[in-house]
């Protein structure tokens, strides 16, 4: 009786993909990949994973369907490959119902490449000399000095949002590259997409990434296109023409094509130093959005008149750590914002009667301005109130309040400045 198989299989100089195929024979199908025709004899193919199976053209044909949008083109059997997604391979293939065993074979044998994690290495404020605070200041201000986004924070914040919310949806992801040999090479934000294409049921999936003075992903490529039926690098194709300076910045011309004409959610971590330009360019566009930034842009003049205009609100989870440029794990405030529906938020506001607060979490500034602290909300004040962040992350303006004016506002104690608030007052019809 014939065996059959199927087999994951890469070559020593192609790290960023890898062959899934079937076979009757394992050793010679392995002969067959390194006599390749005009093949270099130094790239040589090794079996990352085989297994028996009782119909391999099923399975094959279960795996195209599963993966199509990680095929280099839809008529090779060449996938895209880093750790997460070759364990995403084995695992569908373990769990099909044709799954018989895997096999451990020594065909040339040859150690598997590994791929080497970030470094969790912790770098406290205290030898930064900073505060979460100052990190994203300093990010602001350099502006090759960003912070990227752990998968782990991506997946927290994304599954509160319904499965309907991507449905046929175009999903743009203009600061991230998609496609590394390993996570230090991959975006998180693409690589979650990627992973969840199928079960989101989405519709297109768009990334692009700036490639100007410092190639922070070390890729070619600076645009990537992947739908139901197969990937492409040439992402204009068709209707636009591939400009030769084109440097992926999601303000470029081309970014701004896209984002105005094929995007309907944004979904990423845009340049801290370039936050300004960023809102302004994702909320005018209209497109809905959720992406990280400064948590302090709640009460930031530059951000304010958004909140005001309900254009952006809190999304779910702060972001507490980020990794720098070396891929160490820094410490720095950051926070979900978002245009989408939020719905059973963990409300943080105490709301009550102000002779209801405790003396200790209520000031006036030396104008006379009330200022509240720890979420306490005054439910009976009818005149502006000053409050810090956490309201306003905490959506004490889907609670009947409203912003008083579109700049922050500065308190003073005994003449001396404090912390800079928002100053809001309840809404008249609540």
């Amino acid at each position: 009786m014939t065996e059959e198989y199927i087999y994951i299989v890469q070559a020593e100089k192609e790290l960023d993909k890898c062959k899934i195929g079937i076979t009757s024979n394992l050793e010679e199908r392995l002969k067959q990949y390194n006599n390749i025709t005009g093949k270099s004899k130094a790239n040589i193919y090794s079996y990352l994973f085989t297994c028996k199976v009782k119909d391999m053209r099923a399975v094959e044909n279960d795996i195209k369907k599963q993966f199509l949008h990680l095929r280099e083109e839809k008529s090779k059997e060449i996938y895209f490959y880093n750790k997460t997604l070759f364990e995403g391979y084995v695992n569908f293939i373990k769990e099909h119902e044709f799954f018989i065993k895997e096999e451990f074979i020594k065909i040339e044998p040859k150690p598997l490449i590994e791929t080497k994690l970030v470094k969790k290495e912790t770098v406290s404020l205290d030898e930064q000399g900073l505060s979460p605070k100052g990190v994203m200041q300093k990010a602001r201000n350099v502006a090759d000095d960003e912070f990227y986004t752990r998968i782990e924070d991506i997946e927290k914040e994304l599954i509160m949002y319904p499965a309907e919310t991507w449905y046929n949806k175009v999903v743009f992801c203009n600061c991230d590259d998609a496609v590394g040999d390993n996570e230090k090479t991959t975006s998180p934000f693409a690589l979650y997409f990627l992973q969840h294409f199928n079960e989101l049921g989405l519709k297109k999936l768009i990334c692009t990434h700036f490639k100007g003075k410092v190639d922070l992903f070390n890729s070619g490529s600076k645009a990537y296109i992947f739908t139901k039926e197969g990937f492409s690098d040439d992402i204009f194709d068709g209707d636009y023409t591939y400009p030769k300076k084109y440097d992926g910045s999601f303000d470029h011309p081309r970014s701004l094509k896209i984002l105005n004409e094929e995007a309907d959610i944004v979904c990423t971590n845009p340049p801290f130093s370039r936050a300004i330009d960023y809102w302004r360019i994702v909320i005018e566009s209209g497109k809905k959005f959720l992406i990280i930034s400064n948590e302090s842009n709640a009460i930031n003049t530059a951000y304010i008149h958004y909140f005001k205009n309900k254009q952006v609100w809190a999304g779910y989870n702060p972001v507490r750590k980020f990794l720098n440029p070396k891929r160490q794990l820094v410490e720095a405030s950051g926070r979900w914002y978002t245009n989408l529906p939020i719905a059973n938020r963990k409300n943080r506001l105490k709301i009550m009667p102000l002779d209801q607060i405790p003396d200790k979490y209520i000031k006036y500034d030396d104008s006379g301005t009330l200022m509240v602290y720890e979420n306490y909300i005054p439910s009976n004040y009818g005149k502006p109130f000053a409050v810090s962040t956490g309201p306003m992350l905490n959506g004490v303006l889907e609670n009947g309040y409203s912003i008083v004016q579109e700049k922050r506002y500065t308190p003073y104690l005994s003449g001396k400045e404090d912390f800079a608030k928002v100053l809001i007052q309840k809404s008249e019809n609540t």
